[in-house]
């Protein structure tokens, strides 16, 4: 890497890639780093579909669908119009210019890349100057737990809308799991200035992350402070089914919920306006917080949290 890495943000769906593009405009994109969660990838269609990484490079290179929030703009449909003619699984979708990152992806797995390679590479094809890459290479899975018995987590986000009651989670593969080279790299530098957790789902997006063995260890042991973004903003989820989740897991749907599922992991935490009643019982319990606009509607606000995400790091590491 030719700038060394000054931020490390780990990121999972909408809310992550929003706060992520955020911060490239809060700092120098290059000195950036954003691991991805591995958790929702699976294989379809003959596949290896990667939906958070793939939210991430179409966001930061504006390739984005701003509306959905995911996908590619102006996508079409006939693939899957073409396959359902066929009676072929079409639960998930896959536009056409989609399906084209999907094709050289599996491609170039099947000819022994690492996902990490082949990120890099189409993130330098499309110009983007942040650095993004999986989580990990190796294969990590999240199966939802649920009375029905486990789901692996498209069958039950997409397939299912997220309506089977939550019970637990698995992280299969996980064990077996390396964080990715340039990762491990960055972590074990000493050069951090700041370890940003997005305001994704902690459950399905953040945990299959810390999942993989010694990650947990080694982002504490960066010499970096860990900054998190409450995903939970007046008692309730801005998308997504996090809110769900907690309920049903008997988690409090709250900041302090937020807080307590992460724990000592932290050392900061950014809440929104809605929760400013929270800021002291938070900063009792030790942690730095800044309270801000987290609700992203346009650029704007997302560059103007990701400032606020690197002012409360500098706060956490003593700065001014």
């Amino acid at each position: 890497m030719s700038a060394p890495i000054r931020v490390l943000a780990l990121s999972g769906g909408i809310g992550g890639a929003k706060l992520a593009l955020g911060l490239t405009h809060a700092m120098a994109p290059e000195r950036l780093m954003i691991a991805a969660n591995p958790g929702d990838d699976f294989e379809h269609l003959g596949l290896t579909i990667c939906p958070d990484l793939d939210t991430l490079t179409y966001t930061l290179s504006g390739l984005s669908d701003r509306e959905k929030g995911w996908g590619r703009a102006g996508e079409s449909w006939n693939f899957l119009a073409a396959l359902d003619a066929f009676g072929g699984e079409t639960w998930f979708q896959l536009g056409d210019k989609d399906l084209a990152l999907h094709i050289a992806r599996a491609h170039r797995l099947a000819s022994g890349e690492s996902l990490s390679a082949i990120t890099g590479d189409i993130c330098r094809r499309l110009g983007i100057a942040a650095h993004i890459l999986p989580a990990t290479d190796a294969p990590l899975r999240t199966i939802v737990e649920t009375p029905e018995g486990p789901l692996p987590f498209q069958r039950y986000f997409v397939e299912r809308r997220a309506a089977p009651v939550v019970t637990g989670f698995t992280f299969d593969g996980a064990a077996a799991a390396l964080p990715s080279p340039a990762l491990a790299e960055v972590l074990a530098g000493g050069m951090l200035e700041a370890i940003v957790v997005c305001p994704s789902n902690p459950y399905i997006s953040i945990d299959p992350i810390l999942a993989i063995p010694g990650l947990r260890d080694a982002l504490r042991g960066a010499g970096a402070p860990i900054v998190a973004v409450s995903p939970i903003v007046g008692g309730t989820a801005i998308k997504g089914p996090t809110a769900k989740m907690m309920r049903e897991l008997g988690r409090p749907v709250s900041v302090q919920g937020i807080a307590a599922h992460y724990g000592d992991l932290l050392d900061g935490l950014v809440i929104d306006e809605a929760d400013r009643e929270a800021a002291d019982e938070l900063r009792a319990g030790g942690l730095k917080v800044a309270v801000a606009q987290t609700v992203m509607r346009s650029d704007a606000d997302k560059a103007a949290l990701g400032e606020v995400v690197l002012w409360l790091a500098g706060r956490c590491r003593g700065a001014e």
